[in-house]
């Protein structure tokens, strides 16, 4: 059969079928370009973030002078160095505290703090489930009874609103923690700390530089606790301090901290309270942690400049709810970078799956904290001989009824992390977190049968 082929036809298809092939690359670069037409790393593509995130702890020549002036000075002990004081000089000067004592840990701060307030046992200390458990573990070697109040699921704190149906006779300080970086809803653990008369000290181990209104957390209460150990974002390996305007309640913490003796070399066999113990700081740790210090507040800039950013792009994201803040968090130090992952909308896949997905794409993460109130390290509390014989009980029988916290429950089922030093990089490595999150939702079937 003979087709006539005029050469008008001929322009005409072959011009219509060029602008089909133009349109379908130009949808598959726009594809490529979005990443999620890519397989995700578990199913056997390429990882979006290959190169790895920024390594912790940064460190020069500065640290390295620092301890080398240590160690020659012979001078290791903060009673004949001069290290630990200049540190404890420069740090109240930055967060505007009156007073700054420093530890051997955050932990070491907490006990100095609690043992100033004489907190023994038939106590109670109020703190939240979602916490690292040193919070805890102050509480019970003082032989008092930790008291937990339920977390705000929005903003990963303990929920003010709760704590005052917490308070009994026996309450003898409110342990609010500053998560992550953020901030406590200061104005509300205050008011109900002064209404009933009872001293609050803020566990801010993790939040350095935070503030509350333009304040530094930390300073707000009786007493502010903060941690240098390794993870956190100002670090010497391990230790700690106090912050406080109450000067009386300064010495008593200087006492504890230091066997119960007084602050004053000239009285260093003088001794005053009960009880005492050995927290102090050495002048290694407190030379470092002045080098430390001289890229802190471009650190913080950093951190809050990218989590900022990839706020933005993950609350576009359905499933994926970042930390919120309160309105009178004024700065966030960002310790950690916390979400929700709500798995419905990822077709089911459980976050222990999502977690290892992103995992193979580069991108660390936690699940992080566990339900504490509900463990069996928690629970076991009520059958030690010590809390028996300082306890009746219906007090440790009701015990675990008290501390329920639902909210919380879900939280930790939920919870997804970043740490601090992720977010040190370029703000293009926000771009591929956003990009390796929405590719393994796109992909969230297959990933699920893996």
């Amino acid at each position: 059969m003979k087709t006539d082929i005029t050469r008008r036809y001929f322009l005409q298809t072959t011009s219509l079928a060029g602008a089909s092939l133009s349109l379908g690359l130009a949808n598959s670069r726009a594809a490529e370009t979005d990443g999620t037409s890519a397989k995700p790393a578990v199913l056997g593509g390429e990882p979006v973030c290959s190169g790895g995130f920024p390594g912790w702890p940064v460190f020069d020549e500065t640290e390295e002078k620092a301890l080398r002036e240590t160690l020659h000075s012979g001078q290791w002990y903060r009673g004949s160095g001069k290290a630990v004081a200049g540190f404890e000089e420069a740090y109240a000067k930055l967060t505007g505290a009156k007073h700054c004592l420093a530890t051997s840990c955050g932990t070491s701060a907490l006990t100095t703090t609690l043992g100033a307030l004489e907190i023994g046992p038939g106590d109670e200390v109020i703190l939240p489930p979602y916490t690292f458990v040193a919070t805890y573990n102050v509480i019970v070697l003082n032989y008092a009874l930790p008291i937990f109040v339920d977390s705000d699921l929005e903003t990963f704190q303990i929920d003010a609103n709760k704590i005052e149906a917490a308070i009994t006779e026996r309450t003898r300080a409110i342990v609010p923690v500053h998560l992550g970086g953020s901030s406590v809803d200061l104005d509300k653990v205050l008011e109900v700390g002064k209404k009933h008369k009872i001293p609050v000290i803020e566990d801010a181990c993790q939040s350095h530089l935070a503030e509350w209104r333009g304040q530094k957390v930390g300073t707000w209460g009786t007493g502010g606790c903060f941690s240098f150990q390794a993870s956190k974002n100002l670090n010497s390996g391990e230790g700690g301090a106090v912050l406080t305007n109450d000067h009386d309640f300064a010495e008593i913490c200087r006492s504890f901290h230091d066997q119960g003796r007084a602050g004053h070399v000239a009285a260093r066999f003088a001794y005053s309270g009960t009880r005492g113990s050995n927290l102090r700081l050495c002048e290694f740790q407190g030379n470092l942690l002045l080098a430390q210090m001289t890229r802190l507040e471009e650190q913080s800039k950093r951190r809050t400049e990218n989590a900022t950013y990839l706020t933005k792009m993950l609350r576009e994201i359905p499933g994926i709810l970042p930390a919120k803040m309160y309105e009178g968090c004024t700065r966030n130090a960002y310790h950690l970078y916390m979400f929700r992952y709500q798995k419905d909308q990822f077709a089911n896949l459980t976050r222990a799956k999502f977690m290892t997905a992103l995992g193979k794409e580069g991108v660390p993460c936690s699940g992080g904290y566990s339900p504490m109130n509900r463990s069996a390290y928690v629970l076991g509390l009520t059958r030690t001989r010590h809390y028996q014989k300082t306890y009746p009980s219906e007090t440790l029988n009701r015990w675990a009824e008290r501390n329920q916290c639902p909210k919380n429950d879900q939280l930790c089922q939920e919870a997804v992390w970043f740490t601090q030093n992720m977010l040190l990089g370029p703000r293009t490595d926000m771009d591929k977190i956003a990009e390796a999150i929405r590719r393994i939702q796109k992909h969230a079937g297959e990933v699920a049968k893996v």
